[in-house]
């Protein structure tokens, strides 16, 4: 499942509260919010999309995801590894660590992480 940028912003601030009516959703946005008819679509979408939810008080919703940050984000860059580099994980870790000026630092932590994880395993 895909969300647009707009989505993803939304589903960041749902994810960061947990759980919000409208007018909290759109008192999390900066200047200049956005409407609160783009709003409503925006959930509509993402709730058609099954990432959301809500439970209705009286005439108001209270939306929820229905989704982990970190489950979405790890599909995301599954993705990202399938269609941009041939579905290899050690070409997207040599593209990241040539192409992102990582510090010595950065990467001596990634390599910890790594060896961490290859004594899990």
């Amino acid at each position: 499942m895909q969300l647009s940028n707009s989505e993803e912003e939304l589903m960041n601030h749902l994810w960061e509260m947990e759980k919000a009516f409208m007018k909290d959703l759109l008192e999390a946005y900066p200047e200049p919010k956005p409407a609160p008819t783009t709003l409503a679509t925006l959930l509509k979408r993402m709730k058609d999309k099954g990432v959301i939810d809500y439970r209705v008080y009286g005439k108001s919703r209270e939306y929820y995801p229905l989704i982990k940050k970190k489950d979405y984000f790890a599909n995301h860059m599954n993705v990202l590894i399938k269609n941009f580099f041939n579905n290899s994980a050690s070409q997207f870790a040599s593209f990241f660590t040539k192409e992102t000026n990582l510090s010595k630092e950065e990467l001596e932590e990634l390599k910890s992480l790594i060896d961490n994880e290859i004594q899990k395993k």
